[in-house]
């Protein structure tokens, strides 16, 4: 019996390894350890094949279960439809949010300076008007602080108004009327302050000095007519006391004489030098003497510069304060625009020192109930910014609440609006929208505007309160409406005798769809304007209010076939967070 016999007898265990390696019924093989590695992998292929059969059958059968329709996919095989008859009812849409309560108006007081409180008469819960006196703190400091900057004004003032004379002075005037001599600088010229730039005479009165007695002299008077003899023609001509000396001098042959000063009113004839002698009253003139100009000036420069002008021509005859000559000078233009910078500064710091003066007296800002007092009389307040006490303006209550972009504009003033407070359990109370915010905040998308709401009747009421708030959009009264579920993308209802078909769906018998136009919803129904008459049948599948949420917003995308009213299907009742610092809950 050969291996292969005894194999299929099965007798092939009862062989040695050493019988089974001489006959070598497989090379390699050379011992039982060897030949059981053999048998595992051999069954570990089949298994390996087996698995592989299995899955390619499966394959095929899933495929030929696709073709021949054993297993048709459905839209809504496992859903259960309900139904339900378009009936009539009132639909009141709105918008709801929450927030918490503010004061009409509100001020938290702090001081812009320091010292001891004086006055504080007024205690927490005490109301006071507008401008009432709340503290009154020690100025002594500041009342002199305030004269310090009235004297430092006061230099300042005088030291700008040299500096513009200086700058005046730029421009050289004449000091009397007269005829223009000489003008002894040219364009150009830097002139040194002191420096002669032009003479200047006034020939229509001509003066002489002439000696009498003193005793005689002692009688005169200022003022006094006295007669003048020329010399050489002996004409004479009327003239006037204008000086009388007080000191006594002595001639030769000791006579003692005074010199009198007299004014003579040229007729166009007198000329420097002529010689001639007076009587006053009934005394004359010991000895003759010569006439001189009554005015003649030579006209000096107050200030040092640079000429750049000269309007005055020698032989010009001119007035008093007539400009001769203009200069300019860069030092004195320096000079008195800062000397205006100082008294501007000087100002303002006098403006600030008054204006700090009367922060020591510190007043209401509006008419209001004191809700907090921290600082009383005597207590010394030791920096500024320091917060004295809290006013609250409770003549009504608000909340502001942030509506959503596409509620906005179903918004206006003076709708009536509902507030509820956990604080007051069964009451509720009238507000009213006051006004609405046209800058938004955009948040992840999403863009709302402040909405304030104004509550006038408030007993029960505090600021701080958590309060809930319905906003009243519009209110329809007995008309034909559906569950809100029953509205579908592009505002389809599955109504009983519908004319769309719904192919391959697995819809009640007899429904088909229908297109209708909706209008006003609340959480529940919407508005049927056409489309479906009152009693008939709609089906609709029941879903979660947040899954109704999202129909809504997708039936308001535009380009759906929606045409939902603002805020999309079923936004009756759409939510308009308080702000956060509010408390208010999005």
């Amino acid at each position: 019996m050969n291996w292969k016999e005894k194999w299929k007898e099965g007798n092939w265990k009862e062989r040695s390894p050493e019988e089974i390696g001489r006959e070598k019924p497989w090379k390699g093989m050379l011992s039982g350890e060897r030949w059981k590695e053999g048998k595992r992998k051999f069954q570990k292929a089949s298994r390996k094949k087996k698995i592989a059969v299995f899955l390619v059958l499966a394959a095929i059968l899933f495929l030929l279960f696709r073709i021949f329709g054993g297993g048709t996919e459905t839209k809504r095989a496992d859903a259960a439809y309900r139904t339900e008859e378009a009936g009539r009812r009132t639909i009141t849409e709105s918008i709801t949010g929450s927030g918490t309560l503010e004061p009409a108006d509100s001020y938290t007081i702090t001081t812009l300076v320091k010292g001891d409180v004086l006055l504080a008469d007024f205690e927490v819960g005490d109301t006071v008007e507008e401008d009432a006196v709340l503290y009154e703190i020690d100025s002594a400091d500041a009342a002199n602080s305030i004269e310090q900057a009235e004297i430092s004004l006061s230099e300042s003032q005088s030291s700008y108004q040299r500096k513009l004379k200086s700058q005046e002075d730029l421009r050289v005037k004449a000091p009397i009327d007269g005829m223009v001599i000489d003008i002894e600088v040219e364009k150009g010229d830097d002139v040194k302050a002191g420096e002669t730039v032009a003479v200047i005479r006034d020939a229509s009165v001509m003066q002489i000095e002439l000696p009498f007695f003193s005793a005689d002299a002692k009688t005169f008077q200022v003022g006094q007519q006295a007669e003048v003899t020329f010399y050489g023609s002996f004409e004479t001509a009327a003239g006037k006391v204008t000086e009388i000396g007080r000191v006594d001098t002595v001639l030769s042959g000791n006579v003692q004489v005074r010199y009198v000063t007299i004014a003579v009113e040229n007729p166009g004839a007198l000329s420097e030098g002529q010689m001639a002698t007076a009587q006053v009253g009934s005394s004359g003139s010991y000895a003759p003497g010569s006439f001189t100009y009554q005015y003649s000036r030579q006209v000096t420069a107050a200030v040092s510069g640079t000429v750049v002008s000269i309007p005055a021509v020698e032989g010009d005859v001119v007035q008093k304060n007539t400009t001769l000559v203009v200069m300019e000078s860069d030092d004195v233009a320096d000079s008195v625009r800062q000397a205006a910078n100082q008294v501007r500064n000087s100002e303002i710091s006098l403006e600030n020192k008054q204006e700090q003066l009367e922060s020591y007296t510190i007043t209401s800002p509006i008419n209001g109930t004191i809700i907090q007092k921290n600082f009383k009389q005597g207590d010394t307040i030791s920096d500024t910014g320091e917060k004295l006490c809290t006013v609250y303006d409770l003549s009504y209550l608000k909340i502001t609440l942030n509506v959503d972009e596409l509620d906005i504009s179903n918004i206006e003033a003076g709708q009536k609006v509902t507030i509820t407070a956990d604080a007051v359990e069964g009451k509720a109370y009238e507000g009213e929208v006051a006004s609405i915010t046209m800058v938004g905040t955009t948040s992840s998308g999403v863009t709302t505007y402040p909405v304030e709401v104004q509550i006038h009747e408030t007993e029960g009421l505090l600021p701080g309160m958590n309060v809930s708030a319905e906003i009243f959009i519009q209110n329809a009264e007995n008309v034909v409406a559906v569950p809100i579920s029953a509205v579908e993308r592009g505002n389809r209802v599955l109504v009983e005798g519908g004319e769309i078909a719904a192919e391959g769906e697995n819809i009640p018998a007899g429904y088909g769809y229908r297109e209708v136009e909706v209008g006003v919803s609340d959480d529940s129904y919407i508005e049927i304007i056409s489309g479906i008459e009152e009693g008939e049948s709609v089906a609709y599948q029941q879903v979660s209010s947040a899954e109704n949420g999202e129909m809504r917003q997708m039936n308001a995308i535009p380009g759906m076939g929606g045409n939902m009213p603002s805020g999309g299907m079923g936004g009756g009742s759409r939510n308009a967070g308080g702000r956060p610092s509010d408390g208010g809950k999005r």
